[in-house]
């Protein structure tokens, strides 16, 4: 049924989408006439013109900005529900966990290990993911709970300071500065607000796909970065050097969950993630 009912919103997306009502409805897998209907069906039960259309584009009305924002969570949120409906009817059910590569604070392995003492305790499945894409996974239902380092949209999401740790600088080992004991910010021109997304932005300012190709172009001199200390302790290079950086502010790894959640396998999740960095001496102070 809610598939049902939410068609014309898929439709009115797919068109808002493409601009375009021939190939919204390529798109959809659905004759264009059947389109064109389902969509004036829509704006008439609305009461309000969606579309302005011309021979040659198809541009939205007001109301049409205005639904889009509104229409693209809405889908996503039904979309998750019915993911998670269908996961809990499993026989066999485990708690997702989205963490990039190497971006663990490495606690991964001893929280995993915390939850499987727990009794009763639900498994985990790891699903491993890419920069900033664990937030997306919360929302559209394809993972529980996320374990990551700030920033990230907080759009639907509750999240948990799990631990705070040193970042330092990712350096040629020919730097001139490669030998230094201890760095400042302006030393490698670098502004303290920017801190958090450096790493994310020099991946895509270079054209990279991760962590590895950003480090390779640092061995060749055309970058420097900045990272978690963890993070550095698992990428070591021989033409890299990390250095301390003493006016750094600190990475923060969270363990988020989607807003409203009542899971309880996700509740022992984030108590053992806690815990464990509590055990280890990297909880922030409270």
């Amino acid at each position: 049924m809610a598939a049902a009912e939410s068609r014309p919103l898929r439709y009115f997306v797919a068109v808002a989408e493409e601009r375009n009502f021939t190939r919204a409805a390529r798109r959809l897998g659905i004759a264009g006439p059947a389109l064109s209907r389902a969509i004036r069906n829509l704006e008439a039960d609305i009461g309000a013109r969606l579309f302005e259309r011309s021979t040659r584009v198809v541009e939205l009305t007001e109301s049409g900005t205005v639904l889009l924002a509104q229409a693209r969570p809405a889908l996503e949120a039904l979309d998750a529900a019915v993911r998670r409906a269908v996961r809990a009817s499993e026989p066999h059910r485990s708690v997702l966990l989205a963490v990039k590569a190497d971006a663990d604070g490495g606690l991964l392995q001893d929280t995993l290990s915390a939850v499987a003492a727990e009794p009763g305790a639900e498994p985990v499945a790891v699903r491993l993911c890419g920069w900033k894409e664990h937030t997306g996974l919360l929302r559209t239902g394809e993972a529980d709970v996320a374990l990551m380092f700030e920033p990230y949209d907080p759009q639907g999401i509750d999240a948990d300071m799990v631990a705070t740790e040193p970042r330092v600088a990712a350096l040629p080992a020919d730097h001139a500065l490669a030998g230094a004991p201890r760095l400042r910010l302006a030393d490698l021109d670098i502004d303290p607000e920017d801190i958090d997304e450096r790493a994310e932005r020099d991946i895509d300012k270079q054209g990279v796909q991760d962590l590895a190709q950003l480090l390779a172009l640092v061995a060749l001199g055309k970058a420097i970065t900045v990272l978690p200390r963890s993070v550095a302790a698992r990428y070591p290079r021989p033409a890299v050097v990390y250095a301390p950086i003493e006016d750094c502010p600190p990475a923060t790894l969270v363990i988020a969950w989607p807003e409203h959640s009542r899971s309880r396998g996700v509740a022992t999740l984030v108590r053992a993630a806690t815990t464990v960095a509590q055990q280890r001496g990297m909880s922030p102070p409270s």
